[in-house]
Formats: structure tokens, C-alpha cells, sequence
């Protein structure tokens, strides 16, 4: 996919207060400039993903797969916040000359959904034929339709909420105290402040975003006799290190609270209302393993949405089912695909 950047002239204003002027959205794109009338899907990426969404969901996203990004004009763009080219907290503020660390404006789900619809309106897109998102994703795609529903034909939903729930922010805020212990965060002289707390946070969401059928599956340890269990904790470790040497513990730190903003309701007269009035084709995606985003919650939201499907994944490996079971999801999403690809074609 092809990187892309834009800057938002006019001053962005967030939803929980603060301006910035010349925000930046970075984003990816099937190889080419857009012709108008050809079909577009749009990704929206999960919490420390990229905006290269080939890169990220390899088994799903290329040419010849099912988001064929030579057939389809296929769009991921990048969230604020996240260190991957957007404006986030390590973005140097021209106030200061400095990155905005702790001085970052807090920012919501609709934020992001703001900047993301900045870029299809900048590519001159007027409709996007298959809009996608799953986790944070889902709690973007589903803004992005709230706020434009005559641009979205259609939407999948996959292993996500249209409300943060107590224990998605209980997660959270154990992430976030993490990332607070570390006293080279709350110091906020460098952006590679926080490491060992991300570290830490990032063990915390591992244990939510998998199942214990999983962790037993994979992580058991090979000695029947070993005195005390460690492959597990190596894991732990691993995936910690992992995630610091790409990420950044104020990015995170700031994306944690975007979760917690998510609320479809918020100034629309509650959730059951807005999903009401959301009135486009929605496919609606549970993963049956999935403890942060269970099956009872998202058929709920499917019996709410007009005309809405649900369909329901198996899997042992929790909320990371949608990037692992890809045979499952191929079968759902194939039918739904728009006819036809580029224009001209």
C-alpha cells in the first residue's frame, strides 16, 4: 500500500477541548490515485496498528485477497495519537519546539473519526462501498457512519462495542497506572519516557485480548516437572519489549483514554436511539472466545441495528481471533464485497 500524508488547515478542535492548526492524518492507500466511481473498502486499524493495513493483516489485505487493493481502492488511515505519522503526543508543538508529551489535547473516538472522514474528502471520495473496523476500528467505523451516514454504503462491525464498557476501562486504567509507576513517564522530558510502564501495560492487555483456552494452548511449559512455570512469563516479557521498541508509552498512554471516550449515544439520545437511526446494511462480527467484546454484547447491538446480520467466529485465542482466523472471516466478508472494482476498468 502506498503512504500518504495530509494536513488539516483550518484549526481542529477536539471534542474534550483543545485546537491544533495544521493536524496531520497519515494514511495508506491501494497503489494509485483514486478514480472517481470506483469501489472503495476502508479499514479502520486496531489500537497499535499502522495505517498499512497489508502489513498488519497480511492474510486479508493485498492483491488477490479478499480486500483486494488492485481490484478496490482500499483506504486505512492512520489514528491521532498513534506515533505512526498522524499528529500525536510525541508531534513536536510549534508552541514550544518540543513534542507535546502530557500537553497533548485529550482526544475521542470522534476525533478520530473526524480526521479520517478529513481524508476521504480530500481524496474526493463520496462513497465508500465497505467500511470495516474491528476493537478501536469498530469504534471508529461506527462514528464514521454516525456522523456521515450518506458516505458509507455499507459497514461490518467485527469484535468491537458501540459503548466502552466498566471492564474495557478497568483494563484501561490498570494500563494507564502502569505507564504512571514508571516514573520516567510522569517526567516527560523524552519522548522514550515510560518504556518499562508501556512494557508493563502491554502484558496487562495481552491477558485481555487473549484466552485462557490460548495462553494454555501455547504457553504451557515443555518440563511436566519444572519447578516454577516460566514460558508464560518469558512470553509476557517478549511482547512487552516488543511493543516498546515500535510504540510510544504517551501515544498509548493517550489512545487508552480514546477508548474510554467511545460512546455512539453521547448527544444522541442514548445508544439504542443512535443505533436506530443508523439505517445502512451492517454486518455484525463476534468472536466467540472474545472476553473484552462478547458474543451477548454484539448481538445486541445487531437486534438494535436496522437490518443488520450477525455472524460469529470460533476461535481459542480470544479478541486477537480477527486477525488469526481469516478462513472464517473470508467465508462472511466474500458475499458482501462490492460488485465491480476500478472505474474504467
Amino acid at each position: 500500500m502506498l503512504k500518504r500524508t495530509i494536513t488539516i488547515q483550518e484549526p481542529f478542535e477536539f471534542e474534550a477541548g483543545g485546537v491544533i492548526s495544521g493536524l496531520q492524518v497519515a494514511f495508506h492507500t491501494s497503489p494509485r490515485e483514486y478514480t472517481p466511481g470506483e469501489k472503495v473498502i476502508w479499514i479502520c486499524h486496531g489500537l497499535t496498528a499502522n495505517s498499512d493495513a497489508e502489513e498488519w493483516w497480511p492474510q486479508m489485505v493485498g492483491p488477490g485477497l479478499v480486500f483486494d487493493t488492485e481490484k478496490y481502492f482500499v483506504v486505512c488511515t492512520n489514528m491521532l495519537c498513534s506515533p505512526y505519522g498522524s499528529t500525536c503526543p510525541i508531534s513536536e508543538n510549534p508552541a514550544t519546539g518540543r513534542p507535546y508529551m502530557l500537553d497533548f489535547p485529550k482526544c475521542t473516538i470522534r476525533d478520530l473519526a473526524k480526521s479520517a472522514l478529513a481524508v476521504a474528502d480530500a481524496l474526493g471520495i463520496k462513497k465508500i462501498d465497505l467500511l470495516i473496523g474491528a476493537s478501536i476500528g469498530g469504534f471508529q467505523a461506527l462514528e464514521m457512519a454516525m456522523l456521515r451516514p450518506d458516505l458509507v454504503e455499507r459497514a461490518v462491525f467485527l469484535a468491537t462495542a458501540v459503548r466502552a464498557t466498566p471492564y474495557l476501562t478497568a483494563f484501561n486504567e490498570s494500563q494507564r497506572m502502569s505507564i504512571e509507576a514508571d516514573p520516567t513517564f510522569r517526567a516527560a522530558e523524552s519522548p522514550e519516557g515510560g518504556r518499562a510502564g508501556l512494557e508493563a501495560a502491554r502484558s496487562i492487555a495481552l491477558i485481555s485480548y487473549r484466552s485462557s483456552e490460548g495462553y494454555n494452548l501455547t504457553q504451557a511449559d515443555a518440563d511436566p516437572d519444572t519447578l516454577f512455570a516460566s514460558r508464560a512469563c518469558s512470553y509476557q516479557r517478549y511482547q512487552g519489549r516488543k511493543l516498546s521498541a515500535r510504540f510510544d508509552a504517551y501515544c498509548y498512554w493517550y489512545l487508552t483514554y480514546c477508548l474510554d471516550s467511545h460512546n455512539i449515544g453521547r448527544g444522541r439520545g442514548g445508544v439504542e436511539a443512535a443505533l436506530a437511526g443508523l439505517n445502512l446494511p451492517a454486518t455484525v462480527i463476534a468472536i466467540d472466545s472474545d472476553c473484552l467484546f462478547p458474543p451477548c454484547d454484539m448481538k445486541k447491538i445487531a437486534a438494535a441495528l436496522p437490518g443488520s446480520h450477525y455472524f460469529e467466529i470460533k476461535s481459542s485465542f480470544g479478541h486477537d481471533g480477527f486477525l488469526l482466523e481469516s478462513a472464517q472471516l473470508t467465508e462472511i466478508l466474500m458475499p458482501l464485497l462490492p460488485q465491480g472494482g476500478q472505474a474504467n476498468c
